[in-house]
């Protein structure tokens, strides 16, 4: 028998993993979303090359996703790619050239611009780059898809 002290910390250690969010983004091609795990389910939307994903799970070759609005689909593994993506949530949201707010402003997005995002590692500030290659820090809860 495990003693309850031990079993309670082996549950917070393991209780942060259990709630970590999976993203990956559209791949190279544009994707077709789903409503159910096969091609011949209605179709739902076409998601541009680059868009931010939630996996919420995956059954087969198909996976269960979920978008910037909240939306469930679900689209062929496939087509998604590790490379990160990030959307703008925030209107107006800043881009600095440093991890702060008194360094320079480098540019200003507008609420549904998507970023490549740089280092996926990052808490409070995230580094991102621009498809215009502008390359910056912006705050983590200006963008969706961490």
């Amino acid at each position: 028998m495990i003693p309850s002290r031990l079993l309670a910390s082996v549950l917070l250690v393991a209780a942060p993993a259990a709630f970590a969010f999976d993203f990956k983004s559209v791949g190279p091609a544009p994707v077709i979303l789903y409503d159910t795990p096969t091609s011949k389910g209605a179709k739902l939307y076409v998601a541009p090359s680059g868009m931010p994903l939630q996996v919420m799970l995956s059954y087969g070759d198909w996976v269960k996703v979920r978008d910037m609005n909240g939306e469930v689909a679900w689209t062929p593994a496939k087509g998604l790619s590790a490379r990160r993506s990030v959307v703008v949530r925030t209107p107006g949201a800043k881009v600095f050239a440093g991890p702060d707010d008194t360094s320079q402003v480098l540019m200003t997005a507008d609420k549904g611009v998507m970023l490549e995002l740089v280092d996926p590692t990052a808490l409070a500030w995230v580094r991102v780059r621009h498809r215009d290659g502008i390359l910056g820090f912006m705050r983590s809860n200006d963008v969706w898809g961490l």
